[in-house]
């Protein structure tokens, strides 16, 4: 299994090598040179698999670089109840991702999909947790070292931190929007004080933080000799990690071949949905992929009219589902190269555009009415729908949810067909958000024990213009290369 850019670059590159690179040398992104296939017969035979050998069987079709009893031991020390023991019951649970359902709306059973009972509460940890596994193996192996230079707007961060901290051979520098994620967030990430951990807290908003990682990126001769790698969903064992909760949801919201499966997934950088198109593109009987935004509605724009146009800093709403706060989605270039067919002529000149005129237009094209081939509906959630939805869901099925979740659901019922089953991917545990759902149900929510007064830990991080150049200086200070 070899892997491609999607703006052209021809070397072939193995599983291993695109781990610790991120970017490709022309500044697109790693796709497999084909998807692999799952028959009928091969996912029936899954049904009873663990997660962990679940992500074994999906992994190991994308990676035959690393020896099979190496990479089924990697996913099995990941994949473990003790790793994932947040569950709302507050037991260890063996599935990992437990499914509820909600209930039967407009003839369609509801479902959501647990995500966030990782070391850090959200979906994030499911991916991540594998890719330090992966980073600490892949660099033993190789005796490297690897400085990881990421961005968030909340989970990504906390869950990258806490995967790679005390790693041997790595550190991270974490770019986060200053005072731009929930004080929980923000006490995750900078109340660690493990050595191998930098916060930098960018004046500014997501998207100036993810444009740092891709100027550093994009420095080849800096990338090579800072040895930086990057746990963004750019990098594509990330986004394959995701890919095997489709199937696990699907496995577990099924009981027989064939049988069609709508999953609605709150989206801000498009790695989370953009393995769901990687799932029905292997196979998987997907109906819909149902894309959920909040007020910085990017996205939906595009999925409506054709029309991507990327908001600049001061038409980027803070909200109250800060997670999705983004209006330049890195991981749609995976998406669009496939809705292209795969033209890489093409598709960089289209973010050539982003670039210099802000977005393009597919409207009207036959590459746009692709879309529904793919499956792909959207929409939009505000934080009255939110609040709405918080208090419908706590009243009517007995279940708290947070606020990306909760516009998850909000879109997901827009898009009901009865008979099919509509899975909602879980985001956070709502403890990381209590403001809104304070507003939303007059309480705090709950938190496992280990986060209680997290908030008043002291907190270690720096602040810094949003400047490429300040935050190459200050990663060759610390790393001393």
């Amino acid at each position: 299994m070899n892997y491609k850019s999607t703006r052209g670059h021809d070397v072939p590159q193995t599983f291993s090598e695109i781990l610790l690179g991120g970017l490709a040398p022309d500044g697109g992104l790693y796709l497999p040179q084909q998807y692999p296939r799952v028959s009928a017969d091969e996912l029936e035979s899954w049904r009873k698999l663990s997660y962990a050998d679940l992500a074994y069987e999906i992994l190991a079709r994308f990676c035959d670089d690393i020896p099979a009893d190496d990479l089924r031991a990697l996913t099995r020390k990941t994949y473990t109840p003790e790793v994932y023991s947040n569950a709302r019951t507050g037991d260890n649970t063996a599935d990992i991702t437990p499914l509820r359902k909600l209930g039967d709306e407009s003839g369609a059973p509801l479902y959501l999909l647990g995500l966030s009972n990782g070391p850090t509460l959200a979906f994030k940890d499911m991916a991540m947790q594998l890719l330090g596994n992966l980073f600490e193996y892949a660099l033993a192996r190789a005796g490297q070292e690897l400085n990881i230079l990421g961005a968030t707007s909340g989970d990504t961060g906390s869950a990258a931190e806490y995967a790679m901290r005390g790693k041997r051979g790595i550190r991270v520098f974490m770019l986060s929007p200053h005072r731009k994620m929930s004080a929980f967030q923000t006490a995750q990430m900078f109340s660690l004080q493990d050595p191998n951990i930098f916060n930098l807290a960018v004046q500014g908003v997501f998207d100036d933080c993810q444009d740092i990682v891709k100027a550093v990126s994009n420095d080849l001769e800096f990338k090579s000799r800072q040895k930086i790698g990057t746990v963004n969903s750019i990098n594509w064992a990330r986004v394959v990690a995701q890919v095997v909760y489709y199937f696990k949801g699907w496995l577990l919201a099924t009981d027989g071949p064939g049988q069609k499966v709508s999953f609605c997934v709150p989206s801000g950088n498009f790695g989370n949905v953009c393995a769901g198109h990687i799932a029905r593109m292997m196979g998987l009987p997907i109906d819909k992929l149902v894309v959920a935004t909040n007020e910085n509605d990017v996205l939906d724009e595009f999925f409506r009219t054709g029309i991507y146009r990327v908001r600049k800093a001061a038409e980027t709403y803070h909200t109250s589902s800060p997670s999705m706060d983004i209006s330049k989605a890195s991981n749609f270039e995976r998406f669009i190269f496939d809705l292209l067919g795969q033209d890489a002529g093409k598709l960089a000149q289209l973010f050539r555009d982003v670039d210099t005129k802000g977005g393009f237009d597919l409207s009207g094209t036959p590459d746009y009415d692709r879309i529904r081939q793919f499956g792909f509906v959207s929409g939009r959630s505000t934080h009255d729908d939110r609040v709405a939805t918080i208090r419908d869901l706590s009243s009517r099925y007995g279940i708290t949810i947070d606020t990306h979740t909760a516009d998850g659901v909000k879109v997901a019922r827009e898009h009901l067909s009865a008979g099919t089953p509509m899975v909602v991917l879980e985001t956070a545990l709502p403890a990381k958000f209590a403001d809104t759902i304070r507003e939303a149900l007059g309480r705090e929510p709950e938190r496992p024990a280990a986060f209680e007064g997290i908030e008043a830990l002291p907190q270690r991080f720096e602040v810094m213009p949003a400047d490429a150049a300040q935050v190459k200086a200050y990663i060759a200070r610390h790393t001393g290369l």
